[in-house]
């Protein structure tokens, strides 16, 4: 293995990279995952070279680049509603992205090996059309297709739907799991349909098994109308951080988002997963970690870091600053000057408006305001604009290919996470310096492949088979 810069136990970078026979998972590989961008400050879409977010050449140029690279999958999210600020349609950023499924459809037919990664909302959608609508994607894409369940808890979404409401916080998780089992009965009792010999339209779906819900979906009876593809039933991914949301990728996820991506944070993270997984029945590596993050790369260090700053100072500007904080206080505050200091009185709201999509606003807004305090405190800013940078900072690797590379290899080996989902900074060119220069480091290193394994996304991930279709 290299001797370049690694990072150590402290989350600190030392010279000497260690051998790999020293880790519990020595054997372990990165895997990568590219989310592609559409609603945030933290995209520079005014950058001369910039396609529209809604222009699928973008899309397009995305997934291939990150296919030549073997990443295992290119992730879509969801929008069910433009975001907004304080009451009015967001003008700093993009305000809303097009259907999920539908986009990775067009994906599909561009790429060959890639996985494809819906993000779809198991507060709002019904489960059989998830389960038909995502085992036809996985059927048209040979066995690509995977399903990242997230929640909704505001009654701003549900507006859009027929029903309307929402699901209250303590319950959001019990539903949704609800969802996921009906939908996963609807996949499982399609493997009665074979489209290879029932051609006779007398016959088709004749054969399938009506399937009940439970919970929430009690009264749900169904059959399914899609047969299996080649990996069995889509990948579950899911992204949710409280103790609901890690149990629910304990007891039915593949894979798991986080945030956590600080190496002795994630290997707290990944010690309390894996003891999710075991008390559910199932091995403690079933379910891989892909925390959120992205590479700043410079031929130096000095030079990534440069080039980090120059980065920030793009995508945040004045206003985004100022909207930021304007988001916890609840109310426009015109005179905030972003170099000076936080507002010394509190938010007088209750609760952060969910209007901007906002993730993670279980906190009151005192609460946040008061760990900014704390953050500001700790590391002496004197600003807002240095408080917000160092926020928006925290899950970048910056350096060399070479020193990501070893990160990257250390944290794996480790058992921190098993792989990062890139969030890009410049669509569609934020990739290929990726694909170019670390995924060779990696390489070198053994961590990463030199072809794709298989052809299914349950392959490309190493995953065992499905939940319900596995033998004692």
């Amino acid at each position: 293995m290299s001797t370049a810069t690694t990072i150590s136990n402290t989350g600190t970078r030392e010279t000497g990279a260690p051998d790999a026979s020293d880790y519990a998972r020595p054997t372990a590989r990165v895997h990568f995952g590219v989310f592609y961008s559409g609603v945030g400050p933290g995209v520079d879409w005014t950058a001369p070279d910039a396609i529209d977010q809604i222009d699928f050449e973008a899309f397009r140029k995305v997934a291939q680049v990150a296919e030549r690279g073997l990443f295992d999958a290119f992730f879509f999210g969801e929008g069910l509603r433009l975001r907004e600020h304080l009451e009015k349609l967001i003008e700093l950023n993009v305000a809303g992205r097009p259907d999920s499924q539908v986009a990775l459809a067009a994906i599909a037919a561009v790429t060959t090996r890639i996985g494809i990664v819906a993000t779809q909302n198991a507060t709002y959608h019904e489960p059989f059309d998830l389960a038909r609508r995502l085992a036809t994607l996985d059927i048209l894409s040979g066995g690509r297709a995977a399903w990242n369940i997230v929640t909704t808890v505001n009654e701003w979404t549900g507006e859009n739907f027929r029903r309307g409401g929402w699901v209250a916080v303590p319950d959001r998780y019990t539903h949704a799991e609800a969802n996921v089992r009906l939908v996963r009965a609807l996949w499982d009792a399609g493997q009665n349909l074979d489209i290879a010999t029932r051609r006779d339209a007398e016959q088709w779906g004749r054969t399938g098994t009506r399937v009940t819900g439970d919970g929430d979906f009690a009264q749900v009876s169904a059959t399914a109308t899609v047969p299996p593809s080649p990996q069995g039933h889509p990948v579950l991914f899911q992204s949710g951080d409280s103790d609901g949301g890690r149990d629910l990728a304990a007891r039915q996820a593949d894979v798991i988002f986080s945030r956590h991506v600080e190496i002795q944070d994630a290997l707290k993270f990944a010690a309390d997963i894996r003891r999710r997984v075991e008390a559910a029945g199932r091995p403690a590596d079933d379910v891989l970690i892909l925390p959120g993050g992205g590479f700043i790369l410079g031929a130096t260090e000095d030079e990534a870091q440069e080039k980090a700053r120059w980065r920030q100072q793009v995508t945040w500007t004045d206003q985004h600053i100022v909207q930021f904080v304007e988001k916890s206080y609840g109310r426009e505050l015109p005179e905030l000057d972003p170099d000076g200091p936080l507002p010394d009185f509190d938010p007088e709201i209750q609760e952060i408006s969910v209007e901007g999509g906002t993730v993670g606003h279980y906190l009151t807004p005192k609460q946040v305001v008061d760990n900014w305090r704390a953050i500001s405190a700790e590391h002496g800013f004197t600003s807002i604009r240095q408080l917000v940078l160092h926020l928006g900072s925290e899950r970048a690797h910056i350096g060399t290919p070479a020193q990501i590379a070893d990160e990257l290899a250390h944290a794996v080996r480790s058992g921190a996470y098993d792989g990062i989902n890139l969030g890009l900074s410049h669509v569609p060119a934020g990739l290929d310096d990726i694909v170019n220069t670390l995924i060779p480091e990696l390489q070198e290193r053994g961590v990463y492949p030199a072809e794709y394994i298989g052809t299914t996304l349950r392959e490309h991930l190493g995953l065992r088979p499905p939940l319900t279709r596995r033998t004692a």
